[in-house]
């Protein structure tokens, strides 16, 4: 309800999108593009946010390329990632090797993704159709006669009604769209969550592997040049038992799977440098309604696994465009396009959250079982056969039917 002295203002526009997220921003770039009305609410004033995916996949750095995007995308700073290499028990084991792949990229570009969504808005506003209403947050959805119509959200001065043919929720795991729509939701459990934080790195040291197995732990460090992000991963709910066993006890598992951080993991000295991301992999059942659709981690949470979580976003983003804009730029959708968008999608994520799935129960148990270890033969063929690292190169950096641009620039 309105509060006295506060505003209510109302927005028509062909699709209001939920989310600025990487979906969110890219379906909002791609629209605005072709000439389509859109909105995009970001419930932040900025999408300055230090917890979020951070890995631009060669499928992406590839759209960017067919946008016209890519040359000005890499003047900003950013680390190449062109090999991914383990160490499973002290042994540096070679896991993915980008060079041959079939795009223009050959790397992982790892950019903090403040810096990437504010490179699409950037270029997003450039068109009249887009708008971006940030501290905006969606509070419910708008129905009638069964078929959403609209969003309600609240601003710092009031109330906002958008009115649009289609709503999109990319408002992410926690989505209150699909909350308020109603869309049932298959979670398919996780064993783990991971810890979250920073760790200083000694300037001298070059580049280092990504993951680190060891007696059953595992954890990623991401080089930041003067700092190493690093995700140690537990087992869920077990945070507080760790608290309770104290920061020093962290630090020293940390140095055992990574010594060549030394001392400088003394530089945690509190937990409220240490931020818990509770991972879900879960697939909502059907991701529409009569004019409602939601794609990324709204309709497919992805685990952390991989790092593909944004690029799977944004190749939803871009079928979504694909299939849309035309209805778009005249009207409401029909419930079979979005089928079709669901339909389309469904086989990759299948795979990606398979493929998850398997690697937390098998391979990555955080519960410190001493017999999770990675099998000879694996290591061996790793090591030795360089054909056997573009599968995972593959499947990591394009991943299962990546979707290139077929909308155009009005």
């Amino acid at each position: 309800m309105t509060q006295p002295g506060q505003n209510q203002e109302n927005i028509k526009t062909r699709c209001c999108i939920v989310g600025g997220g990487p979906a969110g921003m890219m379906l909002g770039f791609l629209l605005a593009r072709s000439g389509v009305e859109v909105v995009v609410l970001e419930k932040h004033r900025d999408f300055l946010r230090d917890f979020r995916g951070d890995t631009i996949h060669p499928s992406t750095l590839e759209l960017l390329a067919e946008l016209g995007l890519l040359d000005d995308f890499l003047k900003l700073p950013h680390q190449e990632l062109r090999a991914v290499q383990a160490t499973i028990e002290g042994q540096e084991i070679p896991i993915a090797d980008f060079a041959h792949l079939p795009t223009q990229c050959k790397f992982i570009a790892f950019m903090p993704q403040w810096d990437f969504l504010n490179f699409l808005a950037y270029n997003a506003k450039k068109f009249p159709t887009f708008h971006l209403h940030v501290e905006t947050k969606a509070v419910d959805l708008i129905e009638e006669n069964g078929e959403i119509v609209g969003v309600r959200a609240t601003t710092p001065t009031g109330e906002l009604t958008i009115q649009a043919d289609l709503v999109v929720g990319t408002d992410g795991r926690n989505s209150i769209i699909r909350e308020k729509a109603g869309l049932s939701v298959q979670d398919f459990g996780v064993p783990i969550d991971v810890l979250w934080m920073r760790i200083p790195k000694d300037p001298a040291l070059g580049e280092m592997s990504l993951g680190y197995f060891k007696s059953g732990q595992f954890m990623v460090l991401i080089d930041r040049q003067d700092y190493y992000q690093c995700g140690y991963l537990i087992p869920k709910g077990q945070f507080e038992t760790i608290k309770q066993r104290g920061i020093t006890s962290l630090q020293e598992s940390i140095r055992g799977l990574a010594p060549f951080v030394g001392d400088f993991v003394k530089e945690l000295t509190s937990w409220d440098q240490i931020s818990l991301l509770t991972v879900k992999i879960d697939r909502l059942w059907q991701w529409y309604r009569p004019g409602l659709l939601c794609i990324g981690d709204a309709a497919h949470a992805m685990s952390p696994a991989g790092g593909v979580g944004v690029n799977m976003a944004i190749q939803d983003a871009v079928a979504t465009a694909n299939q849309l804009t035309a209805s778009l730029q005249k009207g409401p959708v029909s419930i079979k396009e979005l089928d079709r968008i669901q339909r389309r999608r469904l086989w990759p994520v299948r795979i990606i959250q398979t493929g998850q799935i398997f690697v937390h129960k098998r391979l990555i148990n955080a519960s410190g079982n001493q017999n999770t270890v990675v099998p000879p033969y694996i290591v061996w063929l790793f090591r030795h056969v360089p054909l056997v690292r573009r599968f995972p190169a593959y499947l990591i950096g394009v991943g299962p039917r990546p979707e290139h641009i077929h909308t155009k620039a009005k």
